[in-house]
């Protein structure tokens, strides 16, 4: 990808620590301006400050929970003075894995804020723009829960099947019009999130994804859309459990 392409400005929702600070690194590797948005502060200050001090870009540091029903609007007047040519949105992980009835309702109606109203709001404005413009380029991070539905996801893997379906429409309509949309579907991967998850939290498993080499190889291919799979020997294929019935599926998507 060249900076001409998606630049001069990229917006990563979710660029705090994991995934999204190290595509925000990616980006300013690339000499992309930044706009970093997430809800905790000190992580988000520090992140920031680092990129700038690597990379020599400008780096803007949003605190923005993107469930609160103001965050486009505030996002759309952070960025209003410069033009945004890439957008990723790594926004929406789930810290805790429970059953349905197990959670709040609110907790549900957040993630579901973030990971759809919040995605959708932010992708018809920045898309708005790079259609306009004739280029740009929208990541959407989703996951393999969105492959199908499976006990104790049900929210989460409900949330990232709307991000994947809805990048894979938007790549349909745009890509004609100079606009690249990828739905990157990630496995595990070591973030923050995902060993808060663990027993042991000091130490993650063998076989997770690196997240500097997921947002490196998502970049690369930005324009290969509408989906990539990261780790699969089939990246732009279909889903891994396609041979499977739905019931099986889900069944095997489901904690034993």
């Amino acid at each position: 990808m060249k900076n001409s392409d998606y630049g001069p400005w990229g917006v990563v929702a979710g660029g705090s620590d994991g995934v999204g600070a190290a595509f925000a690194r990616a980006m300013a590797a690339r000499g992309i301006n930044l706009v970093l948005v997430a809800r905790r502060v000190p992580v988000l200050k520090e992140t920031a400050e680092a990129i700038r001090a690597e990379h020599g870009v400008e780096v803007r540091s949003l605190a923005l929970d993107l469930s609160e029903p103001d965050a486009l609007a505030e996002l759309a007047r952070a960025t209003a003075d410069v033009e945004v040519g890439l957008f990723v949105h790594n926004a929406g992980s789930d810290d805790s894995a429970a059953a349905f009835l197990d959670r709040e309702r609110a907790d549900h109606l957040r993630l579901v804020r973030r990971n759809c109203v919040g995605v959708l709001e932010a992708a018809h404005h920045f898309g708005a723009l790079m259609v306009a413009r004739g280029h740009g380029g929208m990541v959407f991070v989703t996951s393999g829960a969105a492959w199908a539905g499976g006990a104790t996801r049900a929210t989460y893997g409900a949330t990232k099947a709307f991000g994947l379906v809805l990048a894979e429409s938007l790549w349909a309509e745009w890509r004609g019009a100079g606009v690249d949309v990828l739905a990157l579907v990630l496995g595990r991967t070591d973030t923050p999130s995902l060993r808060r998850l663990l027993p042991d939290q000091s130490a993650a498993p063998a076989g997770l994804a690196d997240p500097a080499e997921v947002a490196e190889e998502a970049l690369t291919h930005l324009g290969d859309g509408p989906t990539w799979i990261h780790g699969s020997p089939d990246p732009a294929g279909g889903s891994p459990l396609g041979a499977l019935s739905r019931r099986d599926a889900v069944i095997a998507m489901s904690p034993r």
